[in-house]
């Protein structure tokens, strides 16, 4: 009976090493970032600093991986997120292409949409614009030259949100860019070297040739801090009024456990000085949007891609 009782305990504490190894606390082990995108833009940078935050706050290592690659599609950063176990160790900083776009193009692993947003940290001071020796410096100016003269526009992706918004305008505008090209980087080289005469990307790719370039407008609803004399698309068509967003995504069945965990380090990462100093420098926004506000953001982004769409298949 001693020896049954003996064995009974030691079954005992075997399934209770088990069970308390199941239940572990998150996290315990390596969290891994995936930025679709390449290294240095303000994503990659604010990801970074989520990652080295929530390292100190909770004692185990942490990654940021780049993947990037398909800026129309598909998204091979976005799609090893969702592939990855719903368990909190794999989380993507995603721009607002990933769930506004990536469902309505046919990826089948983005379609339905896998995941759910943790909260959006940035707007991207995303902007329209031209070399400082362009015959135009306003979008008005542009349109009337386009009229009667080629201009080439250069993107990140055809079917990327601020690529549709600026063709949105040019319609609205009365004028069509005579051909456009998708480019890794669009940068100050871009338009030095004459390979396009307008390119839309981040302000912070233009900043180290800002006083030779000719800013043409942003993308958003607010100016730019660095460019505040520079109209919105907003302002010049309201019906296009997208702001351009990164935020936390990680897959719909990770335990809220894990995401209240990388929340609360992400949200005091983005209120802290060195977050909000490269805001200052870049006119980035920098802030926390909570899930749900971030949800109700996503359909009123899909609502005006829609409209965008309709507007430029006419």
């Amino acid at each position: 009976m001693l020896k049954f009782a003996k064995s009974m305990t030691a079954v005992a504490l075997a399934l209770a090493a088990v069970t308390g190894s199941a239940q572990a606390e998150y996290p315990e082990k390596p969290v891994e970032f995936v930025v679709p995108w390449p290294p240095g833009d303000l994503e990659d940078v604010l990801t970074r600093m989520i990652a080295e935050d929530f390292s100190e706050a909770y004692g185990v290592p942490t990654a940021v991986v780049n993947k990037p690659g398909g800026g129309g599609g598909p998204f091979p950063g976005a799609i090893e997120v969702a592939n990855a176990p719903a368990d909190g160790y794999t989380v993507g900083s995603f721009l607002i292409a990933i769930p506004v776009v990536g469902p309505q193009i046919g990826i089948p692993d983005l379609n339905p949409d896998p995941f759910v947003p943790l909260g959006n940290f940035l707007t991207y001071p995303f902007v329209i614009a031209t070399g400082g020796n362009a015959p135009y410096k306003t979008m008005g100016e542009l349109a009337e030259h386009a009229k009667a003269n080629d201009v080439v526009l250069g993107h990140f992706g055809a079917p990327l949100v601020p690529t549709q918004v600026t063709m949105g305008l040019a319609k609205e505008m009365g004028f069509s860019y005579a051909s456009d090209a998708a480019f890794d980087a669009l940068d100050c080289n871009t338009l030095a070297s004459g390979d396009v005469d307008v390119i839309n990307t981040t302000l912070q790719l233009i900043l180290p040739c800002l006083d030779d370039v000719s800013v043409l407008a942003s993308i958003g609803s607010e100016r730019i801090n660095l460019t505040s004399d520079t109209p919105t698309v907003a302002e010049l068509a309201p019906d296009l009024d997208v702001a351009l967003w990164n935020g936390l995504f990680v897959h719909k069945d990770t335990p809220q456990e894990a995401r209240d965990k990388i929340i609360a380090v992400a949200e005091k990462t983005m209120m802290s000085d060195r977050a909000q100093k490269l805001a200052a420098e870049t006119g980035a926004q920098v802030y926390w949007q909570p899930a749900a506000e971030v949800v109700d953001q996503i359909q009123k982004d899909i609502d005006t891609m829609g409209r965008i769409e309709s507007m430029l298949s006419e």
